[in-house]
């Protein structure tokens, strides 16, 4: 059976290796994977992918004007910063309203208000939160994630929106940056372009989100998790900005790097937990889906309003 396993998953990958995968798809697969045989070596996903996904991530520096990134950056910041302090509360008093357990509500709002999966995985141990605590809120998460994936392109089509405003959209709306790239990616380069750095700008404020939860939570001491493969993207662009070679070289680099993603999100896919899914109970669910269509709706007014 392990074998067998194996041999699927490897299949799966080189499936995304062709024209024909992408990343709505590419998950698709994974979760199928995840559902019915599971994955072969599960200990080994989670890191894979995350390091995966940052090497990917900085591959698509390789294709952006460092202008360009820092225009993209900071024009978003003050809808960023107004809608993280706005999920984090929201997240609290809804969460009271709801019943549900502090610490597990303000890890779903700390992964809908910045990067999902990354922000949880910082907060997380910084509140001391149980096993079933970390489930719940990635659970919850990836489920929401999933759907944004699939969603919100489709909705950007039916709406007449710009790249720029998907772009920033997608960014500021979709939880994880793996499925932020994806659906950007499927919507267009531009919006790819645009997305990338605002929702890398967007993930930085794990930083600060970790040092208020630190002292909202009463704890000391703690180690505050940096991501500093966001350093590396910025090193990347100032590559592809001054650094004279052919075009077609980094054209391919980011033609590498966004194959590399839709690989990315298979294994996302497959490393999804039964036991997660199993723990997400109907009131976590439910204080997820507001945050999110909350973030989503006013963010998308936001854009609409800013980007005309």
């Amino acid at each position: 059976m392990q074998k067998l396993r194996a041999a699927i998953l490897i299949l799966a990958i080189l499936f995304c290796l062709t024209q024909w995968a992408s990343p709505p798809l590419a998950l698709a697969v994974g979760v199928a994977i995840a559902l019915t045989i599971g994955h072969p070596w599960p200990a080994a996903n989670s890191r894979a992918t995350r390091y995966l996904l940052q090497a990917c991530v900085i591959g698509l520096g390789f294709g952006m004007n460092l202008h360009q990134v820092i225009r993209a950056g900071s024009i978003g910041i003050a809808i960023t910063v107004v809608s993280i302090v706005a999920t984090v509360l929201a997240g609290y008093f809804v969460g009271r309203l709801l019943q549900v357990e502090k610490t597990t509500a303000h890890l779903i709002s700390a992964g809908t208000a910045i990067c999902g999966g990354s922000a949880i995985a910082a907060v997380g141990p910084v509140v001391d939160a149980s096993d079933e605590q970390m489930s719940v809120s990635l659970g919850t998460v990836f489920i929401l994630n999933a759907v944004a994936l699939f969603l919100f392109p489709p909705i950007g089509v039916a709406l007449h929106m710009s790249q720029m405003q998907f772009g920033f959209w997608s960014a500021m709306a979709i939880h994880d940056t793996s499925s932020v790239v994806g659906a950007a990616s499927k919507f267009g380069l531009e919006a790819l372009q645009i997305a990338t750095p605002v929702k890398l700008a967007r993930a930085l404020w794990i930083v600060p989100l970790t040092i208020a939860t630190a002292a909202a939570f009463r704890r000391k001491g703690v180690r505050i998790a940096v991501p500093w493969f966001i350093l590396f993207f910025v090193v990347a662009s100032v590559v592809r900005t001054w650094v004279p070679a052919p075009p077609a070289v980094f054209e391919n680099l980011t033609a590498v790097a966004r194959t590399g993603l839709t690989v990315t999100l298979l294994l996302i896919g497959a490393g999804l937990s039964r036991r997660a899914l199993r723990a997400v109970g109907p009131r976590a669910l439910i204080l997820g889906v507001i945050l999110w269509l909350a973030i989503s709706v006013s963010s998308l007014f936001a854009v609409l309003a800013v980007f005309r």
